[in-house]
């Protein structure tokens, strides 16, 4: 590994305050499937290659409906939420077909669409959520891993197949409804875009705005594309929860939260009901955050989070890390076969990568115990990265010792950083290729790590390794209750 030093101090806005504007980002537009990422030998076993969305055809019948023909009058003052209904009811009971929301602005509480739906929503319209809560169905909802009590969101489908939403258009919150939960009854507010095991999910070209509460929550869902959106938000992006085949292409983000969450279950519930997040494709996306990542696995990980490949994308700011791999004793489960390359960074207030399998998120009520409690993390690749001004490169020592990371490639990156690389409690390690200029401190610095490019480590004191997660008494059951969200 070679790892460059400088005098000139490290750029005091570096951050994300010093972020003026989003520039153009330079990611290609290519979108043809990548190839196998090959790994040095040494590395046990290379990331797998996600498994791309099966494409299902829709029945074409040429049924396409008007939600005024049902009464909508697209005021923005009078609620048009029956109206919407209806047309998309008739078209779900038909077979299939579109409902084409003309230009205006239609005020709206949730709605709900069947199988073989296309939802479009033309350039000039807008769906404006409603600010009364009252207009949003109280049902089962996922919350931060764990299904509770909540609002569904504002445009939703459950246990429907082949549903489609695209358009020019755009669809808003309120801004009437603040908070993520409501502080007098501890319901979670709603989303914007809902869907709960939907088989074959598209979703394209729409602007959308939301709240504080998360904007985009696909649950248990098969075969997703997400292509062409700009999404802006007070929370979370898109949070992709224990769905399967998801691709997410040629999205901007602005978000206070995570642009993109990945998350599979907290605690024993997340680890018993067993449905992990897999085979996610990320590309040529730009990201603005303006409260955490740019990009975040976890920490509800207790089913699983595997095959994840992200290539060509920009993140232009994070306040904290660009990419932020988080869990802790007490999940269960894996994160594995991580892939991202073609990155370029910059304005992070934290750094480029950080690595927090120790202490990230919320202790669950009925966490997993003993080792079984401690992710296993294996296969994580990072190439063809670019930094700029980052203040850390990489931060990855809060990994537990008993279950080291088992596979950790860093190659061909390059640029600026206020500090270096520290890791921790890893083998089956490769640095190469890394031309980045640090403005201080030690370039690497490791413990109990071993592989190939470690040449030159200072040593690393780590952090303390917490006790084992003790059962549930009494033991944890499905029946349980989760109680007011935590």
């Amino acid at each position: 590994m070679t790892l460059s030093s400088s005098r000139r101090g490290f750029l005091a806005g570096s951050g994300v305050a010093g972020l003026i504007a989003a520039s153009t980002p330079a990611v290609a537009a290519a979108r043809v499937p990548s190839s196998p990422i090959a790994l040095v030998p040494s590395v046990p076993g290379a990331p797998a290659v996600p498994i791309l969305p099966a494409v299902t055809a829709r029945p074409e019948n040429g049924l396409r409906l008007d939600p005024r023909a049902f009464g909508a009058v697209g005021d923005g003052v009078t609620k048009d939420t029956a109206a919407l209904q209806a047309a998309l009811d008739r078209v779900a009971v038909l077979g299939g077909g579109e409902v084409v929301v003309a230009a205006g602005v239609y005020l709206i509480g949730a709605v709900r669409i069947g199988s073989n739906t296309v939802l479009r929503i033309e350039e000039g319209a807008t769906l404006q959520g409603s600010p009364d809560v009252a207009d949003y169905p109280v049902t089962q909802v996922r919350w931060e891993g764990k299904w509770t009590p909540g609002y569904i969101g504002l445009i939703w489908a459950q246990g429907e197949t082949n549903i489609t939403l695209t358009g020019k258009g755009r669809v808003l919150a309120s801004d009437a409804i603040e908070r993520r939960i409501e502080a007098s009854t501890g319901l979670r507010h709603p989303c914007l875009l809902e869907f709960v095991d939907v088989k074959g999910l598209t979703v394209t070209d729409l602007f959308t705005r939301q709240n504080d509460q998360w904007s985009i929550h696909p649950v248990y869902c098969d075969d997703v594309i997400f292509r062409g959106l700009t999404v802006h938000g007070r929370a979370d992006g898109i949070d992709v929860d224990s769905c399967r085949r998801v691709i997410i292409d040629q999205c901007r983000f602005d978000t206070v939260d995570d642009c993109i969450s990945l998350k599979s279950g907290r605690g024993m519930e997340g680890f018993v009901i067993d449905r992990p997040t897999e085979d996610v494709t990320i590309t040529d996306c730009v990201f603005i955050d303006r409260r955490w990542a740019c990009i975040g696995i976890g920490s509800e990980t207790s089913a699983g989070i595997r095959r994840v490949l992200v290539e060509r994308c920009l993140c232009e700011a994070a306040h904290t890390f660009a990419i932020y791999i988080k869990s802790r004793p007490g999940r269960g489960a894996f994160i594995e076969d991580i892939a991202m390359r073609d990155l370029e960074v910059r304005n992070t207030g934290y750094g480029f990568l950080r690595i927090n399998i120790l202490e990230g998120g919320k202790q669950d009520q009925f966490p997993v115990p003993g080792l079984e409690g401690i992710p296993t993390i294996r296969n994580f690749l990072f190439e063809r990265i670019k930094v700029v001004d980052v203040p850390v490169l990489v931060e990855a020592v809060q990994i537990h010792p008993d279950i080291a990371l088992d596979g950790f490639v860093l190659r061909n990156v390059s640029g600026t950083a206020g500090r270096g690389i520290t890791l921790a409690n890893m083998k089956n390690v490769e640095l190469s290729s890394i031309d980045v200029s640090v403005y201080s401190g030690p370039r690497l610095a490791s413990d109990n790590v071993s592989g190939h490019g470690l040449e030159g480590s200072a040593r690393l004191v780590p952090p303390d390794t917490p006790a084992l997660i003790p059962a549930s008494e009494p033991a944890y059951a499905l029946a349980h209750l989760p109680g007011r969200p935590n």
